[in-house]
């Protein structure tokens, strides 16, 4: 059957993205050809499994972190470069859900996230244009009620200082006829995600971490601590499976909860700063309320790059440009004369509820994925809580691991068709 791994790009080469376009992409690694026992065996040199191979590297661990393609070729090379705050899920819901310890523990999990982010971009200087604020921003007015409470909720319990964005606010913000109200994070962010990548593969072989592209995993077998590749089989004490939805149906306990989606983006030709400004008044980045969420920020050269639409299953639209430029020019109709330079898809991982899935598979095996769109802060410090659960610090892992993960319904076979019927009711609701 036809993989997510090689459904729609060339094999080792990385898609045709702005970001690839804009990368300071170095020469590909070699792949594993074997060798001795390892501590740690990562699949997925993305995030996850950079952020985990660096901070396991760093412990003293022995590390090998395996990639089919190449370091940063997936969703983390290709997303829309949002570091966002807490978690997918909102505090008020999370309260209710699992109390107030540990949703004030995801919170500040979140919170360290970025903090993460930004410390490794400061340490390893990456240059990955890194800036601040992240607007989050309404379609529908019945939603604005509910957004100055969550901003009242948050400065009042969380003492964050989250901005409550008033029509005026908002359209002063997003020049769009779309929004009526939202919130203004400053302490979010943007970046370029594959050059944050790439720095944080380059971090993680400085620590003593060893990359190899171009090699698939097969098979594993936890008990016996073995990892079969293309290229030859990995002993190891202790795997991480780090392919967020890349590696479905490797392990069958991870792909009934963690469902593969495709997500598109675009990126204008550049435009003069003054019309940019005119768009989003702010270099910040944006995301609306919609199921499928629009999201959209500039590029350093001032590209507007705008996300959304979505996909199930393992093929690509054929042409991605008209696919995603129509939700553009509904959102920004100045933008109908512009023209398009890039378009991409990715597949990220998302769970039913929105928030990530971090286990101990058994007594070799871990897992670190379902990020929900919420991946740049949350991809990176799941390495960092497996790397310190591995090596027996498991306070972080401990509150992430109590999340509830349900299956999706009709397992692995009849989730998708279940999806898409769901998705066309969101559709339609979005619309009202």
């Amino acid at each position: 059957m036809t993989s997510l791994l090689d459904a729609n790009d060339a094999r080792g080469q990385y898609p045709g993205s702005y970001y690839a376009a804009t990368a300071t992409i170095p020469d590909p690694r070699p792949a594993w050809s074997g060798g001795a026992p390892v501590d740690v065996c990562i699949i997925g040199a993305g995030f996850t499994g950079l952020s985990a191979g660096y901070h396991l590297a760093k412990a003293g661990r022995s590390v090998a972190v395996i990639d089919a393609h190449r370091a940063g070729w997936g969703a983390s090379g290709r997303n829309g470069g949002q570091l966002g705050s807490g978690q997918r899920v909102e505090q008020p819901d999370l309260e209710a859900e699992y109390g107030q310890s540990d949703a004030r523990a995801m919170w500040q999990i979140g919170q360290d996230a970025k903090a993460l982010v930004r410390s490794l971009i400061h340490e390893h200087h990456i240059d990955c244009d890194l800036k601040s604020g992240v607007a989050h921003v309404n379609h529908r007015k019945r939603f604005d009620e509910d957004t100055r409470a969550y901003a009242d909720h948050m400065n009042d319990k969380y003492d964050y200082p989250l901005e409550y964005l008033d029509a005026d606010a908002c359209r002063a913000l997003v020049n769009s006829p779309r929004y009526t109200s939202g919130t203004l994070d400053r302490d979010a962010g943007h970046l370029h995600p594959l050059n944050f990548a790439l720095g944080l593969a380059g971090a993680a072989e400085a620590a003593g971490a060893r990359i190899f592209e171009q090699t698939r995993a097969k098979r594993i077998d936890s008990q016996m601590g073995e990892v079969e590749t293309d290229h030859g089989t990995i002993k190891a004490d202790q795997i991480l499976l780090a392919g967020n939805g890349y590696i479905e149906g490797i392990h069958p306990g991870k792909s009934v909860r963690v469902m593969p989606v495709n997500n598109y983006i675009i990126a204008t030709e550049p435009m003069p700063a003054e019309i940019a400004r005119s768009l989003i008044s702010e270099d910040i980045a944006v995301a609306d309320s919609k199921f499928v969420v629009n999201y959209f920020r500039f590029s350093a050269d001032n590209r507007l790059l705008f996300g959304g639409r979505e996909s199930y299953g393992y093929r690509f639209p054929a042409d991605i440009k008209p696919f995603v430029r129509k939700a553009m020019i509904d959102i920004f109709p100045q933008t109908n004369e512009m023209g398009i330079d890039y378009g991409w898809g990715g597949t990220l991982a998302i769970t039913m509820t929105r928030l990530p899935y971090l286990r101990a598979l058994g007594r070799r095996l871990w897992n670190a994925s379902g990020y929900s769109g919420h991946g740049v802060a949350m991809a990176t410090m799941s390495g960092k809580i497996i790397a310190d659960a591995i090596v027996g610090q498991t306070g972080d892992f401990d509150v992430m691991s109590r999340i509830k993960a349900p299956a999706f319904p009709g397992g692995t076979r009849f989730r998708n068709p279940l999806l898409v019927a769901a998705m066309l009711w969101y559709s339609l609701r979005d619309r009202l």
